[in-house]
C-alpha cells in the first residue's frame, strides 16, 4: 500500500475514532456540566475518574494497534502513530464543535489528558502539536516511499526529546489548578513555543538530511 493510501485509511480511522471519543465527552458534559463546560472544573467521583483514565489508555492502545498494523518496520509504525494521533486529536475538537459548538475559540481552555496528572491548556496548543505530528509524519513517510532513508542525528534526537519535554511541561506544571478547582493561570506560551520550535527545527533537519 502506498503512503498516500495508508494516510487516507489512517485518516478515516482516526476521524471515526474521534467521533466516538467526542460523543462520550458530550455525554459526560451533559452529566457534570449541564450549564456548559468551564473552569474551575467540577469534582468527578473517583470511580468515574478511574474509568476515564482507562478510556485514555484504551484510546492510545487502539491508535498504537492501528499504527503497528499499518507499518512494516519501526519507522513506519512510529510515523503511522504520529499521523493517526494527530488526526484523531484535531477531529476530536472538530466533532465537539459540530455537536456542541465548542470550543467557541481556539484559546478556550480544556483538560487535555489525565495521566499521570491532569494536563490543561488552550485548545490551540494541542492542535498545534497535532498539526506538527501529522505534517512531519506525512513528510517522512513520503521520503521513505521514495527510497530515501530517515536519519536523525544524536543532536536532532536530543532536540526532539527536549522539545517534547518542554511541551509536556507547559501542559502539566499547573495541574494543581484542576485538583484545587481553581481558574487556570496564564498559559506558559514561552515554554510551549520553545518546545514546538525545537521539534520543528529537528524535523526540518531530518527531512533535509541525506543519509
Amino acid at each position: 500500500m502506498k503512503a498516500s493510501e495508508r494516510v487516507a485509511w489512517l485518516t478515516i480511522f482516526a476521524a471515526a475514532m474521534a467521533y466516538v471519543e467526542s460523543a462520550v465527552v458530550v455525554y459526560l458534559r451533559a452529566m457534570y456540566y449541564p450549564q456548559g463546560f468551564d473552569f474551575p472544573l467540577v469534582s468527578i467521583p473517583p470511580a468515574m475518574l478511574v474509568i476515564e483514565m482507562g478510556r485514555e489508555i484504551a484510546t492510545l492502545t487502539m491508535l498504537l494497534g492501528v499504527a503497528v498494523l499499518a507499518g512494516k518496520d519501526r519507522w513506519d509504525r512510529l510515523l503511522a502513530f504520529c499521523v493517526a494521533f494527530g488526526i484523531w486529536d484535531v477531529f476530536y475538537y472538530v466533532w465537539l464543535w459540530v455537536f456542541l459548538r465548542w470550543p467557541p475559540s481556539l484559546l478556550t481552555w480544556d483538560i487535555l489528558f489525565l495521566i499521570p496528572v491532569p494536563w490543561i491548556g488552550p485548545v490551540l496548543a494541542p492542535v498545534v502539536v497535532s498539526v506538527v505530528l501529522v505534517v512531519g509524519g506525512v513528510l517522512l513517510m513520503s521520503r521513505r516511499e521514495r527510497g530515501e532513508p530517515i536519519a536523525f542525528s544524536a543532536l536532532l534526537v536530543m532536540m526532539c526529546l527536549t522539545g517534547a519535554a518542554l511541551v509536556l511541561a507547559s501542559f502539566m506544571l499547573d495541574f494543581q489548578t484542576v485538583l484545587r478547582q481553581q481558574e487556570p493561570p496564564p498559559f506558559r506560551w514561552g515554554l510551549f513555543g520553545a518546545g514546538v520550535a525545537l521539534a520543528v527545527v529537528a524535523l526540518v533537519g531530518a527531512v533535509r538530511r541525506r543519509g
